[in-house]
């Protein structure tokens, strides 16, 4: 293999490497890792029988719903992180919180809507602690991809 090298005595800077952007830019990789494990674990569990989704977009295909995961998930994940660029160490601890817990709500309305359905030995406590793990991962590895650029 051939490797260029930069001449010593050449005025010319050298160009330096360029990585693929979208792994660069923080939000956009957080969003896609959101995306994915919020897929699976949605897999996982509908697999498991705790929950189901009745209404869906092609049925036949997914057994999750996908329009939510490709969606309106990825645009959530996204103000949610740009929210938290511009609160304070207590503000972010408050606003993962107050999400977690508005999440066993949200639940309810979707299954009151018929949405969503649980299996009968589910408690809204269990969402709680799910979606305050999610965001907090989520956010770990969004700072920690800011960390890595800059």
């Amino acid at each position: 293999m051939n490797t260029v090298k930069h001449l010593n005595d050449s005025s010319s800077q050298p160009s330096p490497k360029k990585r693929f952007r979208f792994w660069t830019n923080p939000s956009l990789a957080a969003v896609f890792l959101a995306s994915l494990v919020a897929t699976y674990l949605d897999l996982y569990f509908v697999g498991k029988h705790l929950y189901r989704f009745p209404m869906r977009p092609m049925p036949t295909i997914f057994s999750i719903n996908i329009a939510f995961l490709l969606v309106v998930l990825p645009v959530l994940v996204f103000v949610f992180l740009r929210v938290m660029d511009h609160v304070n160490k207590w503000g972010k601890v408050g606003l993962i919180v107050f999400i977690s817990l508005l999440m066993p709500i949200f639940e309810r309305l979707s299954e009151v809507m018929g949405w969503f359905e649980h299996a009968e030995n589910w408690e809204h406590i269990y969402s709680f602690f799910g979606y305050l793990l999610f965001l907090t991962f989520i956010y770990s590895y969004y700072c920690w991809m800011a960390k890595r650029k800059g």
